[in-house]
């Protein structure tokens, strides 16, 4: 069993930029993929980036040159680096695993994530 701990949101204007991080703990083995998702005021959980264990990324079309997912398997944390930030950002942001079987289920899928943490919110004014 993995427990997931999101930090580092938090209010700030458009342009500006946010790191989060996602602690993970609870099950030594670290062979997990590593996502971010997303969820907006009134709007679907959505997908954000996605990251396996050995750093290989997938990010959604709509943050692509923005935003950037990567993780420290020494430290068991998965980053969010977020930039060029745009009130469009505003929701809670998740973090969430799977155990790795490799990409061809496709990562942006939150029902087969086994892990979630409770969530950081981030807000873009």
């Amino acid at each position: 069993h993995v427990q997931l701990v999101e930090s580092g949101g938090g209010s700030v204007q458009a342009g500006g930029s946010l790191r989060l991080s996602c602690a993970a703990s609870g099950d030594a083995d670290r062979r997990y993929l590593m996502a971010w998702f997303r969820q907006a005021p009134g709007k679907e959980r959505e997908a954000v980036a996605a990251v396996d264990i050995d750093g290989n990324t997938r990010h959604a079309g709509s943050v692509k040159g923005r935003i950037t997912v990567s993780r420290d398997n020494a430290k068991n944390t998965l980053y969010l680096q977020m930039n060029s930030l745009n009130p469009d950002d505003t929701a809670m942001y998740y973090c969430a695993a799977r155990h790795w079987f490799g990409w061809v289920e496709p990562w942006e899928d939150q029902s087969s994530y086994n892990y979630w943490g409770q969530g950081t919110q981030v807000t873009v004014s």
